[in-house]
C-alpha cells in the first residue's frame, strides 16, 4: 500500500519565514545599491552564517559561537523590520549603505573563525611525556623432566614487575579538578576516564591516574 503523505506544519512555516525572511534580505541589499545578482548573494551570505554558527554550537557553545549567532540574527531580524515600512527604501541612509557593503567582509571573516578555530585553549594545556613502562618479563616455564624418584616441588616464577604509575604534575591534577567541575555543572554526572582524557589530550595511563586521584 503506498504510504500516506503528511505535510508537516513546522516544515512548512520554517519555508515561509525563511522565504519571506530571503526576499526582505534581497530588497534591502538592493535598496542599498546592491543590484542584479549582488542584492541576491546578501541573503545567501546570511543564511551560510547561520548554518555555520548553527553548527558550530551543536559541539560548543562558546562566546564566539553566540556571538556571530547575533551577528547573523540582527542582520536577518533588520531587514525584515526595515522593509516593514519603517524605513525608506527609495532615500536609504549613508550609514545602512555603509553597512550593506561591509557585509560580505565581515561575514567571511565569522564563517571562516567558524569553521577553522580549533577547541579553545583553556581545556587543553602542556602535558609532560609520561614514563615508560618496563617491558614484561617474559613467562618461561620449563617442565621437569620424569624421575624415577618424587622429586620437590618447583619453585613459583618470580612475578611479573607492576608498571610503575606515571607521575601527575599538580598542576595538570588542578586543571582537570577544574574540568570535571565544568562537566559535573553541565550535565550533572561526573566525568569518566575517556572523556577527561579527550578534553585535556592526554594518554590513557595519564587520564587513569588522574581519574584516581579526582574520585
Amino acid at each position: 500500500m503506498p504510504r500516506s503523505f503528511r505535510i508537516d506544519a513546522v516544515l512548512v512555516q520554517a519555508v515561509i519565514a525563511g522565504a519571506l525572511s530571503f526576499a526582505h534580505l534581497h530588497d534591502l541589499a538592493e535598496a542599498a545599491g546592491q543590484t542584479g545578482w549582488k542584492a541576491w548573494a546578501y541573503p545567501v551570505s546570511v543564511d551560510l552564517l547561520l548554518v555555520a554558527v548553527w553548527r558550530r554550537l551543536r559541539t560548543e557553545r562558546s562566546r564566539m559561537a553566540w556571538f556571530w549567532f547575533l551577528v547573523a540574527l540582527v542582520a536577518s531580524l533588520g531587514a525584515n523590520i526595515a522593509t516593514a515600512g519603517l524605513l525608506d527604501l527609495d532615500h536609504v541612509p549613508a550609514w545602512l549603505r555603509i553597512l550593506v557593503a561591509g557585509w560580505p567582509a565581515l561575514a567571511f571573516l565569522g564563517g571562516t573563525l567558524l569553521a577553522h578555530s580549533p577547541t579553545p585553549a583553556g581545556d587543553r594545556m602542556p602535558v609532560p611525556p609520561a614514563p615508560a613502562a618496563p617491558a614484561p618479563a617474559p613467562d618461561i616455564t620449563t617442565e621437569p623432566e620424569p624421575e624415577p624418584e618424587p622429586i620437590a616441588a618447583p619453585e613459583p616464577a618470580p612475578a611479573l614487575p607492576q608498571a610503575p604509575t606515571p607521575a601527575v604534575p599538580p598542576a595538570l591534577v588542578d586543571h582537570a579538578r577544574k574540568v570535571a567541575t565544568e562537566h559535573r555543572t553541565r550535565t550533572g554526572t561526573d566525568i569518566d576516564t575517556a572523556t577527561l582524557r579527550a578534553r585535556l589530550g592526554i594518554p590513557e595511563d595519564l587520564a587513569g591516574a588522574i581519574a584516581a586521584q579526582l574520585a
